[in-house]
C-alpha cells in the first residue's frame, strides 16, 4: 500500500497495539482480531454473530437478532465514485461486521464498488441499502394519498431491485425508505406491503427507516406501526441532527433528554442506529476550522479529560446514551482506526 496515498495510514501491527492499549484486551486475543485462528466460541444459537473480533464491541440491533458491530462502515458516501476501496478490508479485519450502502440516484457508484467486497465477505457480514420513496421532498405534515403511497412504493420496489442488481446479489439484510420526515408516509399500508412482498420473494430480510428532519415525531409514528426493525437517526450529544440546516435544530432537547422516545423504540423492538453524529464538529459544517468544543457544554468533567479526541467522545456519548450503534463515513485509515476505538472503549467511560 502506497503510504502517501493515505496520509492517515497506520502500519498494521501498530494498529493491533494501539487497540490493544485502548480496549484492554490481550496481545493473544488482538492476535485473533487480526485474522489468527483461535478457538471457536460458543453462541446462542438465535443470535446472529457474523465476524465478531475481540478489538470490537457489538449490540443485538433491534428485532433482527443481529450481533452488530457498534460502528457500521457507512458506505455510502466514502464509497463514492468507487474510491477508498481499500478501507473495506481494513474495517473487516477489525470486526467490523454492519456495512451500509445507498441507492445508485443518491450515492452513484457506492452499490457497485461494494460488490467485490460483499462476495468475498457475504456470509460474514450485514448488508443494507436504502432508496428514498420519491425524487421529490414531501414536507413533514403534506398529505398522502392512496395514488401517492402506491407510487411511492413501486418506486421503493423499482430501487431495491436495482440496489440488487448493483450489489450483485440477490439478498440484503435490510433495506431502507430513506430521508423521511412526513409521518403519514411512516404508517401507509401500501409502503409496508412492498416490504412484505419483497421479504417473501427472498430479497430482504428486515425493514428501517433513516431520518434528519421531524425526528422524533417520525420515531413515535414507527413506534405505533410495529412494522420496523432499525432507524436510523440523525443525533449528535446536544439532539437531533437536521441534514437540511446542518446543524442541531434550534430548540432541540439534549440527547439524554431525548432517552424516553429512543428506550420506547428500543422497547418496541427498533435498532437504534446513529448517524451525522461528529458531522457538526468538521471544517465542512463550521468553516473555516469547525467547532470541536461544540459539545463541551453536554459533557461532565472527567468525560472531557479522557484521552479521547472531539470525534471520538462524540461517537462514544451517543453509544452509551440511547443508540445501540453509530454508522462513520469514514474517509482515510485514521478515521477509521480513531472511531474504532470509541466504539470498543465507549463502555469504559460511564458507569
Amino acid at each position: 500500500m502506497d503510504k502517501k496515498d493515505n496520509r492517515g495510514y497506520m502500519e498494521r501491527g501498530k494498529f493491533i497495539k494501539l487497540l490493544a492499549a485502548a480496549a484492554g484486551v490481550s496481545k493473544t486475543a488482538l492476535l485473533a482480531a487480526a485474522g489468527f485462528k483461535t478457538r471457536a466460541q460458543t453462541k446462542p444459537a438465535e443470535l446472529i454473530h457474523r465476524n465478531e473480533r475481540p478489538a470490537m464491541t457489538y449490540r443485538k440491533l433491534g428485532r433482527t437478532n443481529f450481533m452488530s458491530s457498534r460502528l457500521i462502515f457507512g458506505c455510502a458516501g466514502v464509497l463514492y465514485g468507487a474510491k477508498n476501496i481499500r478501507i473495506l478490508e481494513r474495517a473487516f479485519e477489525a470486526g467490523i461486521n454492519h456495512y451500509d450502502s445507498g441507492s445508485e440516484i443518491n450515492y452513484k457508484g457506492s452499490e457497485r464498488s461494494l460488490a467485490p467486497f460483499l462476495k468475498a465477505h457475504r456470509e460474514k457480514i450485514w448488508i443494507a441499502s436504502k432508496a428514498n420513496l420519491s425524487t421529490v421532498r414531501i414536507a413533514p405534515e403534506e398529505p398522502i394519498s392512496t395514488g401517492d403511497a402506491k407510487t411511492a412504493a413501486r418506486f421503493w420496489t423499482k430501487q431495491l431491485n436495482a440496489s440488487l442488481k448493483n450489489l450483485q446479489t440477490e439478498y440484503v439484510d435490510a433495506y431502507y425508505i430513506a430521508n423521511v420526515e412526513n409521518t403519514a408516509l411512516v404508517s401507509r399500508d401500501e409502503i409496508y406491503k412492498a416490504f412484505l412482498d419483497a421479504r417473501a420473494a427472498g430479497k430482504v430480510g428486515h425493514w428501517g427507516l433513516t431520518t434528519h428532519n421531524n425526528a422524533t415525531r417520525v420515531i413515535e409514528a414507527a413506534i405505533k406501526t410495529g412494522w420496523y426493525d432499525s432507524a436510523m437517526v440523525g443525533i449528535t450529544p446536544a439532539g437531533w441532527y437536521s441534514m437540511w440546516s446542518k446543524k442541531p435544530p434550534k430548540g432541540t432537547p439534549t440527547l439524554f433528554d431525548l432517552r424516553s422516545v429512543l428506550n420506547q423504540a428500543r422497547d418496541a423492538g427498533i435498532g437504534l442506529i446513529g448517524m451525522k453524529t461528529v458531522v457538526y464538529l468538521t471544517p465542512i459544517m463550521v468553516p473555516p476550522k469547525g467547532n470541536p468544543s461544540a459539545f463541551d457544554r453536554i459533557y461532565d468533567e472527567d468525560f472531557k479529560k479522557s484521552p479521547l479526541n472531539p470525534f471520538q467522545r462524540s461517537i462514544a456519548y451517543v453509544l452509551e446514551h440511547g443508540l445501540d450503534v453509530v454508522i462513520g463515513d469514514m474517509r482515510n485509515f485514521r478515521q477509521l482506526e480513531e472511531n474504532i476505538i470509541a466504539a470498543a472503549t465507549a463502555h469504559t467511560y460511564f458507569g
